[in-house]
Formats: C-alpha cells, structure tokens, sequence
C-alpha cells in the first residue's frame, strides 16, 4: 500500500508544473480584472463599474450566490468521486432531478421534512447504484449511460408527479428553516455594526467619525456575516460537505483508493484493493452528494417544477464543469460553483434594475462568457487516465 501513494504522490508532483503556470496567469488575470472594477466602481460610482460594485456589494446578491451554489456545488463534489475512481457520472443532472421530486412528494406524504429529504437522497443513491451496476457490471459505455439517467429522471419524475398532483408540478411543502428560525429567534435588521451603533460622545467631528467607521464596517466583508447568520440550513449542508467530500479524497485510505482506481487501477488491483468496489462506493457517493443537492434545491422551494428541463434546469451539467474548472478538487469545485453562482446572481440583478442599457439577453449570458474566459487562463484540465475505461481483474472477473 505505501507503493500504490507513492506513485500518487510522484503522480502529482510529475504534473504540477504543467499547469501552474497558466493557472497563475489566470488567477493573476481574474484579481487584476476584479481589483480594476473595484477601482473603478469607487472612482466613478455613477459608471456602469459603480453601479455594478453597487449590485455586488449587497446582502441579496451575496446571500442569492450561496443559495444558488448549493444543488451545484453537491453534485460537483460527487462528480469528482465518480471520475476520479475511472467512472464518468454525466447523469448528475438526473440524480438532482429525481431527488428534487421524491423529497417533495415524501415530505408532503410522511409530514417530516427530515425524512422526505433523506428519502431523495435515497432515490437519488438508488439510481446512481442502477448505473453503477450498467458501467461496471455489464460494461456499458458510461456517457450514453449517463445520458439514459438523465432522460429517464426527466421523463419520469414530471409523469409522476402528472400522477399524484395531476400537473407537472406538486404543491408547495414546507421549506428547510433558516438558522434564525431553527434556533427560534428573529434577525436584527442592519448589519452587526449598524445595530451596535456609534457612541454619541457630544462632540460633532469624533461623532461623525465614528459613524463613518460604522458604515465602513458595514461594507463587506463584515455583513458576509449577517448573511451566513439568516442563511437556509442547505447553505451549512454545503459548507460541511464540501469539507467532507475533501477530507475523503485527500486524507483517507479510501481516498487514496479511488485516485488509484481512476489513475492505475492495476496498481490498485495489485495492491490487493477490489477495483470495481471502490468504483462502486464512488459512483454510489456520487448519488449520495447529487441527492443532497437535489432535496436542497426543491425543499429550499418548498415545490417541484417539471415544466421543460425541470426545475434543476442545467444544474448538473454546470456540475460538470465546476469540478473540472475546480481541478477535481472539492474546495476548488466550490469556489468554481461560488463564481458562475455569483455571476448568475448578478446578471439577474441586473436585469431586473435595468441600469446597464444593455438587452436582457446579452445580460443573461454574462455568467456564461465570463467562465469561458476565465477557463481560456486557466488552460486544460488533466482527466484520470483511465476514466471512462473499464477494467477487470482475474479475482473480480
């Protein structure tokens, strides 16, 4: 076993100087782009720069971002299981999908948000083991697998819930609590600073700069905190699941295993590991992490949608690619899901207030170019080497 992570870790060393050059000079190209409309939102606020720090500075927009990246964030991390063991999971999209429905529908039938939401996570696990079984077992080719889940979730949890609710869409449950009403208490308006005020000392000028101070510390980063403290319970589901879903890959034999088992599953096999065990666990987290997301996403709602592509409307395909804009790295995945998510939060801001000028459409796909560029810095990310590959020892044969 401790030949199998030295060749990991001589794996990795081998490939880093590829890439960090051109991931330098990406994140050197986003920071220079970012501190540039910073400087300029603050020297001309009545430039579209201005008014675009303006729409990104506040609560609803950053509170918007991490509730947008949690169906995606999840499925991502669970991506990276599936392809990092050799399994290429692009049904994620169907995972949130059916999770999405079958926490709706058993919540309204078992009157218990917790179970409804452990029961789409469920759905969700079982279809992600019914793939399991297709790729691994009977070697079928996992992309066009992939999109059978996907079509299969699209199909069929619209046509149940035309069954039960006799529409597309289900009635309204009731939604997972934010952290205030968990613990019974209501949020203060203002940020921290703003409620403990400025102390009124008499005196005009150090009074006046006290309250400057006050509403400095009310800018960001300081009211991210207000925002965390009136955030939906998913929100922290993200959080621990990210840190989890990092913890496993990079500081657990399992791990280890499944990096193995996308990177030389020979290696594996010859270290005395069941290569098509670990891909099973893999691809089974895979369904786990996507139907976390997906229960989030519907329960946060408090309702399914099925009209055209669902609810989850391309989340899992954004998946896709914030895993492998994140390097196959769960934190990195976050941070991916937080910028497209942000971005998206943004354009929907400014659509809605109407002060760029610019058509709507164009508006709508300023997330969309904007990850593209970005990917063009960053360069090509290196999939496992045996990913998508099947393989079969003499003992599992």
């Amino acid at each position: 076993m401790s030949d199998l992570s030295t060749w990991l870790r001589l794996r990795a060393d081998a490939l880093a100087p590829e890439q960090v050059g051109r991931r330098l000079i990406g994140v050197a190209v986003v920071a220079a782009a970012v501190v540039t409309v910073v400087v300029l939102g603050v020297v001309l606020p009545d430039s579209i720069f201005g008014t675009l720090l303006s729409i990104v500075v506040t609560e609803s927009v950053v509170g918007s971002a991490l509730r947008l990246s949690v169906p995606i964030a999840l499925a991502a991390v669970g991506g990276i299981f599936a392809e990092k063991s050799g399994v290429i999971n692009i049904g994620l999209e169907g995972l949130l999908i059916i999770s999405a429905f079958v926490a709706v529908w058993m919540t309204e039938v078992t009157g218990s948000l917790l179970v409804g939401f452990l029961l789409g996570v469920l759905a969700s696990t079982l279809l992600a083991l019914v793939f399991a079984v297709v790729c691994i077992e009977f070697r079928a080719d996992q992309i066009i697998a992939g999109l059978a889940v996907w079509l299969i979730a699209l199909g069929l949890a619209p046509f149940a819930s035309q069954v039960v609710y006799g529409g597309p869409n289900t009635r309204s449950v009731r939604t997972i609590p934010t952290l205030p009403e968990l613990l019974g208490f209501l949020p203060a308006e203002g940020t921290i600073p703003q409620r403990l005020g400025a102390p009124d000392l008499g005196v005009p000028l150090v009074d006046g700069l006290l309250q400057s101070a006050v509403e400095i510390l009310s800018r960001p980063p300081l009211f991210v905190a207000d925002v965390l403290l009136g955030a939906s319970l998913s929100v922290y589901l993200m959080f621990l699941m990210v840190g989890v879903g990092w913890y496993l890959l990079n500081r657990t034999s399992f791990g280890r295993w499944v990096r193995a088992s996308g990177e030389n599953p020979k290696a594996l096999d010859t270290a005395g590991v069941s290569v098509s065990r670990v891909r099973y666990a893999a691809v089974t987290l895979s369904g786990v992490f996507s139907g976390l997301g997906g229960g989030a996403l519907a329960l946060s709602i408090g309702q399914f949608t099925g009209n055209g592509p669902t609810m989850v409307n391309g989340k899992g395909f954004i998946a896709i690619v914030a895993y492998l804009f994140g390097n196959y790295n769960p934190v990195g995945a976050f941070l991916s899901t937080l910028l497209f998510a942000g971005l998206d939060a943004i354009q929907v801001t400014l659509q809605t207030s109407g002060t760029t000028g610019l058509p709507p459409s164009l508006v709508r796909i300023i997330p969309f170019v904007t990850v593209i560029l970005v990917l063009a810095f960053v360069g090509k990310t290196r999939i496992p080497e045996a990913a998508g590959d099947h393989y079969e020892s003499g003992e599992d044969g």
